[in-house]
């Protein structure tokens, strides 16, 4: 059985930073951290460096051309206009990991907007019971794909186009063949329409600051408790650092005023969907990275037959990866409603699925399974909200956002065949 799981093992990893490989550093030297990465950019593990130049040059060349790309407003809008195309991305790194897919994203989104619209409106709950059903429901809806998929068998390309035509059916049912709900709730309302006051996106900025430190000393210290290689101070200090300069850049931004008309409306900080997007990173890097659960993702998406071996539960797995995606498909369904003041049939249809699913695979997450992480679909969903937003300032129609934004995601997907293809080189 060892000789079995052993070839695994890289598919289980140690340094979360590059999923697959354990840190081998020489802990007092910059310049052999510099070389481990290099080699490894040369092995084909090219992480989001490929989405992290993107956005730089697509940033560099929006601004170019429309200055107007960089104004606080348009910078605010950036991080409401892609938010719940993320917050669905982030479930789907999990399906994606095990090499399936979910086809039914967008409108299992739908699905549950509708139902938290329906409570609100029609029945009157609480915001935080329609909130609470919403998430159940999408829930329910990825434990029956899960099972379908994993105790039956179907794949899930099959399983979940067919829940993508049903879903369509369902939502246009329950709002009753095209009713428009309207959203009137000031707490959902709020979560990608308003923004925290200025000293509040301080603290914010602070506590992450602050955690992401709290956590890098924690994971050094614990590497060297085991005798294993830990990342050097000044190793430390630059990647702190570098997250307190752009946060504090960001938070200074978003804090001046962005309404043309101060006297009538105030229009400043940093936007409530932030903090919610922010604390699903915390929360799903946690548990795939810091929890013998979350290694699991690798471990069957990596090879499957060797994780069965090594006692991991693969059809349980599975069955998780389908309900963290349709429940977080209910979150974005959730900012869908509140940044539209409304749900109707065309909630989670249209591209929604299609630009998150391109977040995702443009962030670093393979389609073949076993590399991924959930920053993935922050940094894709960026770059993709970047593409609609800067092309829409320099007034293309909807047709050429879409050619470009698929030609992006053809050239993410290439780079992942070829990085796979060089990988076993090494």
């Amino acid at each position: 059985m060892t000789a079995a799981v052993a070839p695994e093992k890289p598919d289980m990893p140690d340094d979360p930073r590059t999923p697959g490989k354990t840190a081998t550093t020489d802990p007092a030297s910059l310049r052999s951290i510099a070389h481990g990465y290099v080699e490894r950019l040369r092995g084909g593990e090219l992480g989001a460096l490929p989405a992290v130049l993107g956005l730089i040059v697509l940033c560099v060349f929006f601004a170019a051309l429309r200055p107007v790309f960089l104004s606080e407003l348009n910078f605010a809008n950036l991080l409401t206009q892609g938010a719940g195309s993320i917050a669905i991305a982030m479930g789907l790194v999990f399906v994606l990991l095990l090499g399936e897919i979910d086809l039914s994203a967008g409108y299992a989104s739908g699905v549950c907007a509708a139902v938290l619209a329906i409570l609100l409106t029609d029945h009157g709950w609480p915001w935080y019971g329609a909130v609470g059903a919403a998430i159940v429901t999408g829930s329910v809806i990825g434990l029956l794909l899960g099972v379908l998929v994993a105790k039956v068998g179907i794949p899930s390309f099959v399983v979940t186009l067919a829940a993508f035509l049903g879903f369509q059916g369902v939502v246009l049912m329950l709002l009753k063949e095209g009713t428009n709900v309207s959203v009137r709730d000031q707490t959902i309302l709020a979560i990608a329409n308003d923004n925290l006051s200025p000293a509040l996106g301080w603290v914010f900025l602070a506590l992450c600051v602050a955690g992401y430190a709290a956590i890098q000393l924690r994971q050094n210290l614990n590497r060297r408790q085991r005798g294993l290689s830990t990342a050097p101070p000044a190793l430390l200090a630059v990647r702190i650092g570098g997250l307190a300069v752009l946060g504090a850049v960001a938070v200074h931004l978003l804090n001046q005023e962005r309404s043309r008309n101060v006297i009538v409306d105030s229009l400043k900080g940093v936007p409530v969907v932030v903090p919610v997007i922010t604390a699903l990173l915390v929360a799903g890097t946690f548990v795939l990275q810091r929890t013998s659960f979350g290694l699991h993702f690798y471990a069957v998406g990596g090879n499957p037959e060797a994780a069965r071996r090594a006692g991991i539960n693969v059809a349980a797995v599975r069955i998780a990866a389908f309900v963290i995606c349709s429940s977080l498909a209910a979150v974005g369904g959730i900012i869908a409603a509140s940044r539209g003041n409304s749900v109707d049939p065309n909630t989670g249809g249209s591209n929604v699925l299609l630009l998150a699913v391109g977040a995702a695979v443009i962030g670093g997450t393979s389609l073949f399974g076993g590399r991924g992480r959930v920053v993935d679909a922050v940094l894709g969903g960026m770059v993709v909200a970047v593409i609609q937003n800067g092309m829409g300032l320099m007034g293309y129609s909807s047709g050429v956002k879409y050619a470009v934004t698929g030609s992006v995601l053809l050239v993410a997907a290439g780079v992942d065949a070829l990085s796979r293809r060089r990988a076993p080189q090494r």
